[in-house]
């Protein structure tokens, strides 16, 4: 009896949440920094985390199923932001895709960021991670 509330809570920490973490074409990526948000009215439509592997930085966006879910469509889009500036080589959007990983970028010794986009209903929202150096 003890364990199915456990299950349960489990289950529902995970709602909403990343499940992709390998970039497309590699299979070691690992996530740097924190996690990042992007943000609807105050309320949390997606995640924007940044990860290595490969040789490469890699942006990635999940969008909740909250916001998924809802009437419409969205887009998504996740780029890298490198020095300081967007890479709009990186960039990869999606329709009415939860997950977008950017392309990869050989840039391990520069300064990066993940940024991440949803739009889909007249405005762009957006959000990015820490900057690692």
């Amino acid at each position: 009896m003890l364990l199915l509330p456990a299950v349960a809570l489990t289950a529902l920490a995970s709602v909403g949440t990343a499940q992709a973490e390998s970039a497309p074409g590699c299979a070691g990526t690992v996530q740097i920094g924190s996690t990042g948000y992007v943000k609807k009215n105050g309320t949390i439509i997606a995640s924007v985390k940044q990860f290595k592997g490969c040789g490469k930085n890699w942006a990635y966006t999940y969008v909740w199923d909250s916001y998924a879910a809802q009437p419409g469509g969205f887009s998504s889009s996740a780029a890298m932001v490198v020095n300081g500036d967007r890479d709009f080589n990186s960039n990869v959007n999606g329709r009415n895709k939860q997950d977008v990983w950017s392309k990869g970028t050989k840039t391990l010794t520069k300064c990066t960021r993940a940024y991440g986009e949803v739009w889909g209903d007249g405005n762009v929202y957006w959000g990015q991670t820490d900057e690692r150096c």
